[in-house]
């Protein structure tokens, strides 16, 4: 299994919310450059980079120091938040991030997913999922919307994306596990696509599970930071959950 540890990006700042809710802020490092260092010193390769800050106003508010994190480490740096162009699709992939995440965009502007899927490749072009209850929320979850999460996947896929990045909010820093039913539903209604779990990832326990339903990659947040998933464990059990 895949395990892509997470940073989630608010003033140049790594930071936590509980259930997408930007007044329920914990702060986790000053230093995101310094934070990134440490998951790749411990021997991980991959990193989730969230710009909350470009999530909440539709550009990407951080991304030079996504960059810094691209060039100061060698880390496999996949990034959303705010991603709304080609332009700029364009500009983070010229800088060293390895894959962009289209979240909000998939639903209000969909060409734009099949014309970086065109452009790009379905191995540089990640579309983020988000829902709470099974419907699809955007604008950095401040926005519910009518649509459900399995019928924006199904239009996803008739794209040709391959890569979801699949986040029950409600779990979503919670430290409760994550929502497993809905993701092997996705996974099972969808055998091509690869879904990446998000949300409430807690335990060695919960990573073997997902794994026994056929979940390949897990991206882990809050629970790196509190102890519950160190960054020795993550390493160590990268290689051993299958």
């Amino acid at each position: 299994m895949q395990i892509i540890p997470a940073i989630d990006l608010i003033d140049q700042q790594s930071v936590r919310l509980s259930q997408g809710k930007f007044d329920k802020t914990t702060l986790i490092a000053n230093d995101p450059v310094a934070q990134a260092k440490q998951i790749e010193a411990a021997g991980l390769q991959r990193l989730h980079l969230v710009d909350l800050d470009g999530a909440k106003t539709g550009r990407p508010v951080n991304r030079n120091l996504i960059e810094t994190i691209c060039r100061e480490t060698s880390l496999k740096v996949e990034v959303g938040g705010g991603i709304r162009t080609l332009a700029q699709i364009n500009s983070y992939l010229t800088s060293g991030v390895n894959r962009v995440i289209l979240g909000s965009a998939a639903l209000t502007d969909p060409d734009i997913v099949q014309q970086a899927i065109a452009q790009f490749g379905n191995d540089q072009i990640v579309v983020g999922i988000d829902g709470k209850d099974g419907r699809v929320a955007i604008s950095g979850w401040l926005e519910e919307s009518d649509v459900t999460m399995a019928t924006l996947m199904s239009s996803m896929v008739a794209f040709g994306v391959v890569n979801f990045v699949v986040t029950d909010i409600s779990k979503d820093g919670m430290l409760s596990g994550p929502n497993t039913k809905q993701l092997t539903e996705l996974q099972t209604k969808f055998p091509d696509a690869e879904v990446i779990a998000s949300g409430g990832v807690t335990t060695v326990a919960d990573l073997k599970t997902l794994a026994d339903n056929g979940i390949k990659a897990a991206i882990v947040g809050r629970a790196m930071t509190t102890g519950d998933l160190p960054l020795d464990t993550l390493a160590e059990v990268a290689s051993d959950v299958s």
